[in-house]
């Protein structure tokens, strides 16, 4: 039997010559790399043996959740926790489950804010009435007793934390009762110990929110935005008076229109009544109630104009604008519920408005109006801030043009007394701007001392003149005394401050403001206005 050398050769198969062998070496390198090659891989060894793959795992079969138990129906509403005021009423369900099923996920109790008549005047707050239950009790393991009042610092507004009467430090008793509120003026409620706020649908910790619409729970997607800018209108060619700007249909919500101008946003409902600066009279800026919404209009000193109101409306509004001034945009938006009819960029209201005529344009057929007598005034009138005089059609007292003559201003005693007694407006006055428009002309006047006026007057009016012709004679930045009278035309679509071109019109003086108090002497008293 052969048997291996030190170098491992086979003895018996010694080569010559002292070469050793060679190729047991060959073949113990190959089986080496062979078998190196081979680990761990899906490849077989060398000298082709075959390497066995494993097979991938089966996926693991889902496990089966255990269902869950259903709510059944909401019992009934409990009675109210407080018998005045706000308070919170409880409703319960119950899980119907198995052994086998999970808890149901949800709350089982639902609270509301029941709101009834208000508490008699004087009542104790609900929290103080809690706290004074403790009143001359014995706390803190003490024989001390004290008065206690509630105490809002502590950091959970939901405990009962009550102040002692006359000492540095308060007390916890525990909970306060459900309904009541978390903080003086909070309109949120605790209930089990948690600070709750009302959602829109009544039900506290519902997070329900009204949308842009009014609608509560409901998505943006919902509504429509209507924004947009009217541009129209320009008074260029002594056009001035109302026109629509647009119609805001029922049911609109955020409302707000802006007017960077002299002139005036007005408002008429449905039924063709004037809500705001209606009929040439302007009114104050505050809140006004309309069409089922509460209005704010706001009137800066620059003549800045805005309407807000939160909606829903009930009826139709149509926004109009007073013009005084070219027009350089009212900038409108509003929500509305998507499928509601959008009003159109020219709608148009079709009830009645004031449209007074342009300059030039040819006359109305009406009876003939004497600028003299004033009309029968309107009810209300001196409840209202005063109307801005509108610029005016072609008035029946007017000279032509080319038929100027020689100006014939008043004077004297008696032409001061009668012209002082048959007035609207005697008033020192500055002009500011004169212009020219159609057979008229408009003073632009600053109002400083008024001396009479059977109407209201603003700082700033309008003076109309029936004539091109200078008469009488004003110039800018002079000071006058002024009599005047109150023109209303048979449409009632003007009404401004008409000064005759034989009217009283004189620069101002110490002697002249003497004189014209001694001509209301003989005046009899004015009739109200």
């Amino acid at each position: 039997m052969a048997g291996w050398g030190y170098r491992g050769c086979p003895v018996s198969r010694r080569e010559p010559h002292g070469t050793g062998c060679r190729w047991p070496w060959r073949l113990l390198l190959l089986a080496w790399l062979s078998l190196g090659c081979g680990v761990g891989t899906a490849q077989g060894p060398a000298l082709g043996t075959p390497v066995r793959v494993p097979k991938p795992p089966a996926p693991a079969r889902p496990r089966r959740q255990p269902a869950r138990g259903a709510w059944g129906p909401w019992g009934p509403w409990s009675s109210c926790s407080s018998s005045c005021g706000d308070g919170v009423a409880l409703r319960t369900r119950r899980c119907l489950r198995s052994a086998e099923e999970e808890p149901c996920t949800g709350d089982p109790r639902q609270y509301r804010l029941c709101q009834l008549q208000g508490c008699p005047g004087g009542s104790v707050p609900f929290r103080a009435m809690q706290c004074s239950l403790y009143d001359n009790k014995p706390v803190l393991g003490t024989p001390a007793r004290y008065r206690w009042v509630p105490f809002h610092g502590a950091p959970n507004v939901c405990d009962l934390n009550c102040l002692a009467v006359g000492h540095n430090f308060y007390y916890t008793f525990g909970r306060v009762l459900d309904g009541t509120r978390c903080g003086p003026g909070s309109p949120d409620l605790c209930v089990g110990g948690r600070c709750l706020s009302v959602g829109c649908d009544g039900i506290l910790g519902s997070g329900a929110r009204p949308d842009a619409c009014g609608q509560c729970g409901g998505g943006h997607d919902t509504c429509l935005f209507v924004h947009r800018l009217f541009q129209g209108a320009d008074p260029s060619s002594g056009y001035f008076g109302y026109v629509n700007v647009t119609k805001i249909p029922a049911g609109a919500t955020h409302i707000k229109v802006t007017d960077k101008s002299r002139n005036y946003l007005a408002l008429m409902t449905s039924d063709g009544r004037y809500v705001l600066n209606g009929d040439w009279s302007i009114a104050w800026p505050g809140p006004y109630e309309v069409a089922g919404t509460r209005l704010h209009y706001a009137r800066a000193p620059d003549g800045t104009e805005s309407l807000e109101a939160p909606g829903p409306t009930d009826e139709d509004l149509h926004v109009m604008v007073l013009l005084q001034e070219p027009n350089p945009g009212i900038e409108y938006e509003f929500w509305l519920p998507r499928g509601h009819p959008q009003p159109g960029r020219g709608d148009a209201s079709p009830l009645r408005q004031p449209q007074p005529r342009g300059a030039g344009s040819p006359p109305a057929r009406e009876p003939p109006v004497t600028p003299a007598p004033a009309p029968p005034p309107r009810p209300g009138g001196s409840a209202m801030e005063p109307p801005p005089r509108s610029p005016p059609g072609r008035s029946g007292a007017g000279a032509a043009a080319g038929r100027c003559g020689r100006c014939r201003p008043a004077k004297g005693r008696s032409q001061r007394i009668r012209h002082f007694c048959q007035s609207d407006f005697v008033f020192q006055g500055r002009i500011l701007a004169r212009r020219l428009v159609g057979q008229e002309t408009r003073y632009e006047v600053e109002v400083k001392t008024p001396y009479r006026h059977r109407f209201p007057l603003v700082p700033r009016e309008y003076v109309w003149v029936p004539n091109t012709c200078g008469c009488p004679p004003l110039r800018e930045g002079g000071e006058y005394l002024l009599m005047a009278r109150r023109h209303v035309n048979y449409e009632r679509t003007l009404n401004r401050i008409l000064l005759q071109d034989d009217g009283y019109a004189r620069p101002w003086t110490p002697r002249e403001a003497r004189l014209v108090r001694e001509a209301a002497r003989h005046c009899p008293p004015p009739r109200p206005p």
